[in-house]
């Protein structure tokens, strides 16, 4: 795809967007269902099934999907197709490229082993390793507009509010 075929692809739908901000808010979801017999959850991908369960440092088999590698590939999947759509907006033409996440996480903060223990990622690296001719200055205002418009990455930057809800049903 070429710069001018993405921005007659997103013309409308911006256009839209301005006369209609309203438009522009949409919810997305995701749905899972708790396993009867194994500590996993099933989670509908909207392609397939996905099974996640415990991460083997918390006891799990390995067998199922860790939702922190599962919060890790989300990023690097959005943080991908983010810096895929700027380099075309911006005309940079990438050969190659590769995305790649990672983080820290101490086991002992979700497994209530040690109180000073944070639960969840004391910190996550995020890199991009690519193939082009652009001169630096166009390759760091890439990475500036990758990171402005990637939603994982803004959202787990910013800490977003999440109301937690338990119903009986």
């Amino acid at each position: 795809m070429h710069a001018d075929e993405l921005r007659a692809l997103q013309a409308p739908i911006k256009e839209r967007y301005r006369s209609e901000p309203k438009a522009a808010y949409i919810t997305l979801k995701a749905n899972g269902t708790l396993d009867d017999s194994n500590i996993a959850c099933k989670v509908e991908t909207g392609r397939s099934l996905a099974v996640a369960g415990l991460h083997p440092a918390t006891g799990g088999s390995g067998l199922e999907l860790c939702s922190g590698d599962m919060l890790l590939e989300a990023l690097v999947a959005c943080a991908g197709v983010t810096m895929k759509a700027v380099a075309i907006a911006l005309d940079i033409p990438l050969k190659s490229g590769k995305v790649s996440a990672e983080g820290d996480l101490d086991f002992r903060g979700t497994l209530g082993v040690g109180k000073d223990a944070p639960v969840g990622f004391a910190q996550i690296r995020l890199r991009f390793d690519l193939g082009a001719d652009a001169p630096q200055e166009k390759l760091d205002q890439l990475l500036k507009l990758t990171e402005r418009y990637c939603i994982v990455y803004q959202t787990i930057k910013s800490g977003s509010p999440v109301d937690v809800k338990l119903a009986r049903i």
